[in-house]
């Protein structure tokens, strides 16, 4: 899944460690899911999109309306 997790966080001046830590998760698992290696559980999704302030859509793209 495509994301924009690594583009918000760095306009926040946020580590991957700093965004872990506020989510309650490892920093492994932030690389993981910015690297698209890791599709985060949709609670997970869910505390993403409310800590960026932004609707989920806005951060990850499930790649499958890309035309339609």
């Amino acid at each position: 899944m495509k994301n924009r997790l690594k583009v918000l966080r760095a306009e926040r001046n946020w580590s991957q460690a700093e965004l872990a830590g506020q989510l309650g998760v490892s920093r492994q698992a932030i690389n993981a899911v910015e690297t698209g290696k890791y599709d985060p559980s949709l609670p997970l999704a869910f505390k993403i999109a409310r800590l960026f302030d932004l609707p989920i859509e806005e951060i990850f793209d499930d790649q499958f309306n890309q035309n339609g």
